[in-house]
């Protein structure tokens, strides 16, 4: 496993001042914003000079592209919005390869109307679901056109809220390029602690063998978001249940200031490291 961190974690608007960040504070791999060129995190034009900065930036520093974010709200209440989210998915998508990775990731988005990582009521409604899957097929195609993966992430304030409707999602579109990833502050969120391992375990048997990235944040035991190693995750447990389904993928850290980020890198690769027999 290559340790990473979300690239916008650290300040600067040009992919080469970010990356020599990343690098500097111990990681070996990003999840790439495309704020970090400067365009917004959605933007619904990316020139080939753009990308090839990222490609560029990546070589020079020796950080890879593990994935690229292009997290629009897939259900947004919003149709500009939703069209709008949906153009920039497209060009991030076209251009993915381009910049070195072929790992774009996207929220299933909620019903909530100001927030996509808020819950709404609505978000378990079977019409809800409809209007996800319809989007996920358009996206999907531009996906396959590009040999790009889409990384949806089991998150609970999303219609994809649990690794059971991760499994929903698979199976409505077999064979296509929906993979997954996971988190497990995220799958442990709302869980008795007595229950975490299990959850973990359950999710993975369910979604290993469909896991491209792995996401590392952590939580207090009052259920506040921290930097991986400070709060109740069992670090151990997860990343050995991750090495059992046969992932060797990146560990992309985020959750934490910029402050946090050399000392959450110098933790994640013990653990990483703990795994070498």
């Amino acid at each position: 496993m290559r340790v990473g961190v979300f690239a916008k974690t650290f300040e600067g608007d040009h992919p080469a001042t970010v990356l020599a960040a990343s690098r500097d504070a111990g990681f070996s791999t990003v999840q790439y914003n495309m704020a970090c060129s400067g365009l917004g995190s959605l933007p619904e034009a990316i020139s080939k000079d753009a990308a090839r900065e990222v490609r560029e930036a990546s070589a020079g520093t020796g950080i890879g592209i593990a994935a690229i974010s292009a997290t629009y709200n897939m259900t947004d209440p919003d149709p500009e919005r939703l069209a709008a989210g949906r153009r920039a998915f497209i060009a991030i998508c076209e251009l993915a390869p381009g910049m070195g990775c072929h790992i774009v990731t996207v929220c299933s988005g909620s019903k909530h109307a100001k927030d996509k990582w808020r819950r709404h009521p609505s978000n378990d409604d079977p019409q809800s679901w409809a209007e996800m899957c319809r989007e996920f097929d358009i996206i999907c195609d531009h996906a396959d056109r590009h040999g790009v993966m889409v990384g949806v992430e089991p998150e609970p304030a999303n219609i994809v809220c649990d690794a059971g409707r991760a499994v929903d999602l698979l199976a409505a579109f077999p064979g296509g390029p929906i993979r997954m990833v996971l988190d497990p502050a995220n799958l442990i969120e709302d869980v008795a602690p007595a229950s975490h391992e299990r959850t973990i375990d359950q999710a993975l048997d369910r979604l290993g063998p469909m896991t491209v990235l792995a996401h590392a944040k952590d939580r207090h035991a009052d259920g506040t978001v921290a930097p991986a190693g400070k709060g109740v995750v069992d670090w151990p447990h997860f990343l050995r249940g991750l090495e059992a389904c046969g992932f060797d993928g990146p560990l992309i850290a985020h959750g934490m200031s910029q402050s946090d980020a050399p000392a959450v890198a110098e933790f994640l690769t013990g653990q990483v490291r703990r795994l070498v027999p």
